[in-house]
């Protein structure tokens, strides 16, 4: 077994790789205190024996974790969450009042995901998933804190990149956990240690209201850092709250000049996510080509690109009612 690629930080936290597609696409964090801990994210079951075997290495018994959080329910940040909790005995299965019960019983999940991406792609991309006992499933509304072993962890209702999310603001290294209400921020493209982040607008619940003000709500707390998911942690955030709530209204302003476009809306969408987003990174100093820019975000694009569409439907649809 190839061991995933590990970062250690201060304050017991641990990025490690979920081997999600690429190294350095998708990041499961571990926190450690005294002895006792958590997982913030499970990528993929395929995720799974990498991580188990970086607990061994650090000498975590699977007992000694206490806690799985989902920061939502999309499958890369959860996909993995049964075969955790199939394997660490003691932990709850801590998600959003909205995901809990797709996680109690995930046929719907299932069903929503297989029926984009068929069925072979689905186990390929993603594995088996299972239901998990929902006597040890943890709902955690707006403000839930969670002690882990005298740590304190704050949750917070984030919505934004979707209805079931929530953050964690851990105040031993003030810093949150951000699932993907902060964006997407991979390691490749920094730049003289500042990183370069965009917001991910993935189907099917993009609301750009709602992601402004979780982004206000996480900033109110005066951050020093934020953990992505993909890809881990990030400072500099007064700036990149910044270029995120710029991007969030140029990202609608895309989908609202291709709201008129039928047939080649979603190429259009493309095109312009790619057009801005390599514009932008010329301006933060990145030497790389149009087409290694698009090399390494295409699935990043062509997601966005998805959920902008569902977006301007629903709003379409809202506008008649």
């Amino acid at each position: 077994m190839n061991l995933p690629n590990i970062i250690d930080y201060d304050f017991g936290i641990t990025a490690i790789d979920a081997q999600y597609h690429r190294p350095g696409r998708a990041a499961i964090h571990l926190i450690v205190e005294n002895g006792v801990a958590a997982l913030i994210d499970t990528g993929t079951q395929f995720s799974v024996p990498g991580v188990i075997q970086i607990l061994q290495n650090k000498q975590l018994a699977p007992e000694k974790i206490a806690y799985v959080f989902l920061t939502h329910i999309h499958l890369d940040h959860a996909g993995g969450a049964s075969e955790f909790m199939r394997l660490l005995p003691n932990a709850k299965l801590v998600v959003h009042p909205r995901g809990a019960k797709y996680m109690i019983n995930p046929a719907k999940l299932i069903a929503g995901v297989m029926a984009v991406y068929g069925k072979a792609e689905f186990k390929r991309l993603y594995g088996e998933i299972s239901p998990i006992d929902e006597n040890r499933v943890l709902e955690a509304p707006d403000e839930t804190r969670i002690d882990l072993n005298g740590r304190p962890l704050l949750l917070l209702d984030t919505p934004g990149h979707a209805r079931h999310h929530y953050c964690i603001f851990d105040e031993r290294s003030q810093s949150f956990f951000t699932g993907d209400t902060f964006g997407v921020s991979y390691r490749e493209l920094d730049v003289d240690g500042l990183e370069f982040v965009f917001p991910t607008t993935t189907p099917v619940q993009f609301d750009p209201e709602a992601a402004h003000a979780s982004l206000n709500r996480i900033m109110s707390y005066q951050p020093q850092y934020a953990f992505l998911t993909h890809y881990s942690r990030i400072g500099h955030l007064p700036h990149h709250a910044t270029q995120m709530h710029d991007l969030i209204d140029a990202f609608v302003n895309i989908a609202n000049q291709a709201a008129n476009k039928t047939a080649e809306r979603h190429e259009f969408i493309v095109q312009a996510l790619k057009d801005l987003l390599c514009q932008r990174l010329a301006m933060h100093g990145c030497t790389w080509s149009p087409t290694e820019i698009y090399e390494l975000l295409r699935v990043d694009i062509e997601l966005n690109a998805m959920g902008l569409e569902t977006w301007l439907d629903q709003s379409e649809k809202s506008n008649k009612l």
